[in-house]
């Protein structure tokens, strides 16, 4: 391990970022049922009893069904006991930072690209690359930009589980019901700002955004030709303040008019799909990850959403294919080869894909993403054919974030409720931002 994480990353990890998920207890459910022979089981392989911890943040049903896939597993792997471990995403990271401070993280690890720079500059990731060149990890049907997605400076440290793209959840059947226009798939900015207007005089609002601008601000910057990080990751990546002013003034405007969730109201959520305002049937709209959508469709039963691209222009600029999360191991397991075994069957089993079915993004194995093809329910064969769609109108995606971006990400959450609130002016918001967002970003280069 490089060196102990420092108070001012230890404080920022605390406090996290909101995510997409929710709670449970760490007792498991019951069986998954029978399931087709491991496709990662390695000739002569130890039967001696084996232990694993593996963590992960998200919703109910992703704790159901990643509880049976551990069950299937465990079924062929008599000698292997997995622990699981799981909590909300901001509860999840809560937890982790003093795991890691401590040399105490779980063998196989949920991460996100916001994390992945500083745990795997702190050497708290192991390099996979030796378990998928000796064939333990099997990434035969996983395409080269897929892996890409979970390297830092050389090193595989994080095993693609999903491709997501972001997008627009539509609830078509309410807006038509209200005379609400649906915008087209090359909508703009302008056209959401009407969307608002139209869903506010029918006493609805628009989803998403709010608290989610260290997602969205990148993406605006990238369909104006900007971006976040420099190169380097040393400094912000966009030349002019002009940027920050233009997306928060429209923002503010959105706010003070009434057509975006309160920040009282958007402080007291969880990020879980059962109190998201479409599901509440307080909005007609929502932004999200593609993978978010099937949670949030799902728990509507009585009227179809559909998804759509994110407004521009630039959206073919703006828009990318995310690894939508990943499986690390953590350096300090001893039970690195069984972990490896682990992530191999989860992204490569058919059976376990058939309860997984693209929840944590479309599949990364071309074998699976077939396989699952004829048994998507409605709602998933949306998510396939959208992130399909995304593939031909999105541009490659950003380096992952630098060391910290986490903190970054809290500056720039900070100073948007200072600005909603009327504490700080636009302007000066942006020149503070850029200013210490520098100064945390050179800091962590040390």
């Amino acid at each position: 391990m490089r060196k102990a994480l420092s108070a001012v990353l230890l404080f920022s990890l605390i406090t996290g970022l909101i995510g997409c998920s929710a709670g449970g207890s760490s007792d498991k459910s019951a069986s998954g049922g029978d399931a087709a022979p491991a496709t990662t089981t390695s000739a002569g392989e130890s039967k001696d009893p084996v232990k694993l911890r593996i963590a992960w943040w998200g919703g109910q049903s992703r704790h159901d069904y990643t509880l049976k896939v551990i069950e299937m597993y465990e079924k062929q792997h008599p000698n292997v006991t997995i622990e699981p471990e799981y909590a909300p995403f901001d509860d999840y990271w809560k937890k982790l930072a003093p795991q890691a401070v401590a040399g105490g993280l779980p063998d196989i690890i949920q991460m996100d690209i916001s994390y992945l720079s500083q745990y795997a500059s702190r050497n708290q990731l192991a390099d996979l690359k030796p378990f998928t060149d000796n064939g333990t990890l099997n990434v035969a049907d996983v395409s080269e930009n897929a892996l890409k997605g979970g390297e830092v400076d050389g090193k595989l440290i994080a095993m693609n589980l999903g491709v997501n793209a972001l997008q627009t959840t539509f609830d078509v059947e309410t807006m038509k019901k209200n005379g609400i226009d649906i915008p087209s798939k090359d909508w703009t900015w302008d056209d959401m700002g009407k969307l608002g207007e139209q869903a506010k005089a029918k006493g609805f609002q628009i989803g998403g955004f709010a608290y989610h601008h260290e997602v969205f601000f990148p993406y605006y910057l990238r369909t104006i030709g900007q971006k976040m990080y420099s190169d380097d990751g040393k400094t912000i990546g966009y030349a002019d303040d002009q940027a920050f002013i233009d997306y928060f003034t429209r923002y503010q405007q959105w706010y003070d008019k009434g057509y975006i969730l309160s920040l009282d109201k958007e402080a007291q959520k969880k990020g879980v799909a059962e109190e998201d305002e479409i599901v509440l049937g307080h909005s007609i709209s929502g932004i999200g990850w593609s993978n978010q959508f099937l949670a949030v469709a799902n728990l509507v039963k009585d009227r179809p959403l559909e998804l759509n691209p994110m407004p521009g222009p630039g959206t073919k600029e703006g828009l990318f294919l995310k690894p939508s999360m990943y499986f690390s191991i953590a350096e300090s397991s001893k039970q690195k080869e069984e972990a490896a075994k682990f992530i191999s069957f989860f992204i490569n089993d058919i059976e376990a894909n058939k309860l997984i079915k693209g929840e944590r993004g479309v599949p990364v194995s071309s074998k699976v993403k077939d396989a699952l093809k004829p048994i998507l329910s409605e709602n998933e064969a949306k998510i396939f054919d959208y992130v399909t769609w995304a593939e031909s109108n999105s541009s490659p995606a950003d380096p992952p974030n630098p060391i910290g971006s986490v903190e970054v990400e809290k500056l720039l959450r900070d100073l948007s409720e200072k600005i909603l609130f009327k504490k700080i002016p636009i302007d000066q918001a942006a020149a503070e931002f850029r200013k210490e967002a520098n100064a945390i970003l050179a800091r962590s280069q040390k």
